[in-house]
């Protein structure tokens, strides 16, 4: 019977992949953000707040994605 035990290489193989998700995000929220500030210039400091909080949001999903590839 073979063995089914997991190394830790696959934990950051597959920590690699989970990272493509939060990358997307935050180039799709800074995306959004040049273009809202190149349609209205004036805006810029509301729509900054607003992709900050993205960008927080979006990385914190990667670091509890690596936290848990290195406790599993």
């Amino acid at each position: 019977m073979i063995p089914m035990a997991v190394d830790g290489s696959a934990n950051m193989i597959g920590y690699g992949l989970a990272a493509i998700g939060p990358g997307v995000g935050i180039g799709l929220i800074f995306a959004a953000y040049i273009s809202g500030v190149a349609r209205q210039p004036e805006a810029q400091s509301r729509l900054q707040s607003i992709a900050i909080l993205g960008f927080a949001l979006a990385e914190a999903l990667a670091i509890i994605g690596i936290a848990l590839a290195f406790v599993l």
